[in-house]
Order: structure tokens, then C-alpha cells, then sequence
């Protein structure tokens, strides 16, 4: 089933509950003045993005949304998501996945990390233009990743991918205030995908906080940061979209032209599908490396979208 993304951030609005649908109602109406519109069964919740410093909610919205598994994601006075609330994991093996994840070997680690790096690359050459040099360049470069990637191909990428991207005078810097608004974008995208990978790993019973590459201990979503490498290019190719069509701020229509991502259809081994629909098998597919499976990762690919 599709899940809905909803955004508020035009008005505060009061989230709360009637029979077991989410009400948006402007402060001040009563549940029985909600519009039909701006009523959502529960079943059909997927991602809740509140950027609205006024908007209110009761105990009730909040449990709903945690007993469905919708993710609310909540932005700061920058306009990024700045914290969400994610389900808990009623996986039957949680303890085992977590066992799994603190007892990865380090062969194991370094083949994952080399898959993730190699398809992040594929992806990014992906946007280019088919006879550029800088395509060829990076097409050749993600053939050398090797185990751990050891040559650190996918910062080698980088440099020649942002400016064939965004312009020659493009940096990659993420932050509103010193990045300008292609940064903007890109960290707006982010931190969605970013949520949706979150929200896909408590799911499937795995820690978040325990990473492949990515480590820190004030970062709890280091293996969400992982696995959403190769997912990356689908938020630029968006990003890229707004750049030349004139987009200056981080206004609510581009965050309406990012949102996207979260249902755009990707491809994997088993066919094609909304990417919040496809997650999960490419999770499962990093679990089963985890106890041992011998099967490359199930990494969603991007699929053609038109007009961007």
C-alpha cells in the first residue's frame, strides 16, 4: 500500500484523533468542523513533516502515529528536520538482529560497505550526461571500488560530481547559512531519506545507532546514513531540478518537489516499486549479510522520472 507524506507548514495546525483517523484542523475548529480533506485514516500514514512552530498535538495523534508506523519528522527554525518520532521495533528476533549487528565481522563489514559505495557512484554517474567525460570518469571509478574501499573512491567521485551536477562552482557544504540553497535542498532531502531508512531499521528489529562506516556517539542514525548512500542521487536529481529552474529558498514548494522521493518509483531484483515500499527488502537484504547470507544487497535503483 502507498503511504501518504504530509506536510504542514503553510498555518499551525492541531494533529489529534476521531475515530482512528489523523484530524489537521486549524487551531480554534472543532473535530466535527475538520474537512474531509484534511482527515487521513490511519492505515494510509507514512510520513507526518512538521515545519510550523505553532502546530499542536495531542497524546492520542502521537500514538496513533507511533501504533502504525508512521514517522513524524519535525523541522527546527532552519526549515530541516531537526528530530522525529519513530515506532518501536515489535520484531521477534530484535535481540538476535542487534547481536548480529555488534558481532559483524570485519570481512563482512568492509564487502558491505564496498557494494554501498559502488552503487552510490553507478548512481551519481547515472545523472550525468551519457557522452560527458566526467560520466566516463565516474563510471570507471566506481569499477576500482574495492573491499572497504580502501582508495576512498566515493570522495574521489565527489570532486569530479558536484560541479558536472550543480556548476563548476558548487560545494557540497551542508548547512543553510554558509551552503546557499542547493545545500538547502539537498540537506532537506536528506534528512527525509534519512527518516525513512530510520524508520525501516527499527522495523526490521536493527539498531540504528550501530553503523558500517559511519561511527560517532552523538549520532543515533549512523547505519540509517549507511545504508541511504546509494539513495542520495534520487534527492540531487531533485535538487538539481529546482537549481535550474530559478528556486532560491527552501519555500514550501521546493519542499513539495522533494517530498516526492519517498514514493518514487525505484528498482530492485524483485521488480519495481515506491521506495518506501522497496526499503524494506533492501534492509532485509543487509540482515541476512548479517547472519551470514552470501547474497549481494538488494540496493534500489533509480528509475527514470519525468520532467526532472
Amino acid at each position: 500500500m502507498v503511504k501518504r507524506t504530509l506536510e504542514i507548514s503553510s498555518e499551525g495546525m492541531h494533529l489529534c484523533v476521531q475515530d482512528r483517523q489523523l484530524l489537521i484542523l486549524p487551531h480554534g475548529r472543532k473535530k466535527s468542523e475538520c474537512e474531509p480533506r484534511n482527515r487521513v485514516p490511519a492505515e494510509d500514514l507514512g510520513f507526518v513533516v512538521v515545519d510550523h512552530r505553532d502546530t499542536t498535538y495531542s497524546h492520542s495523534a502521537l500514538a496513533l502515529m507511533a501504533e502504525v508506523g508512521a514517522v513524524l519528522v519535525v523541522c527546527g527554525g532552519d526549515h530541516l528536520p531537526a528530530g522525529m518520532l519513530l515506532p518501536m521495533a515489535e520484531h521477534t528476533e530484535v535481540v538476535w538482529r542487534i547481536d548480529d549487528q555488534i558481532n559483524i565481522g570485519k570481512v563482512t563489514q568492509k564487502q558491505v560497505w564496498s557494494e554501498i559505495v559502488e552503487a552510490k557512484v553507478r548512481a551519481q554517474a547515472s545523472l550525468l550526461d551519457v557522452d560527458s567525460e566526467t560520466r566516463r570518469e565516474i563510471e570507471n571509478l566506481s569499477r576500482r571500488v574495492r573491499s572497504g574501499d580502501p582508495e576512498n573512491i566515493e570522495s574521489q567521485a565527489a570532486r569530479y560530481y558536484w560541479s558536472a551536477l550543480l556548476g563548476g562552482s558548487f560545494r557540497r557544504t551542508p548547512g543553510t547559512v554558509s551552503g546557499g540553497a542547493a545545500n538547502a535542498f539537498l540537506d532537506y532531502g536528506y534528512a527525509l531519506l534519512r527518516a525513512a531508512v530510520a524508520r525501516t531499521l527499527v522495523g526490521a528489529g536493527l539498531l540504528p545507532a550501530i553503523g558500517i562506516k559511519h561511527s560517532n556517539r552523538s549520532n543515533a542514525f549512523c547505519l540509517a546514513d549507511d545504508l541511504m548512500e546509494p539513495l542520495r542521487p534520487m534527492v540531487d536529481r531533485r535538487a538539481r531540478f529546482l537549481v535550474n529552474h530559478g528556486h532560491a529558498t527552501l519555500d514550501p514548494h521546493a519542499k513539495r518537489s522533494l517530498l516526492p522521493v519517498l514514493t518514487e518509483t525505484v528498482r530492485t531484483r524483485a521488480g519495481e516499486g515506491p521506495l518506501h515500499v522497496v526499503l524494506p527488502r533492501f534492509v532485509s537484504s543487509y540482515a541476512e549479510r548479517l547472519r551470514g547470507g552470501k547474497a549481494s544487497l538488494e540496493i534500489p535503483e533509480m528509475t527514470e522520472v519525468p520532467g526532472l
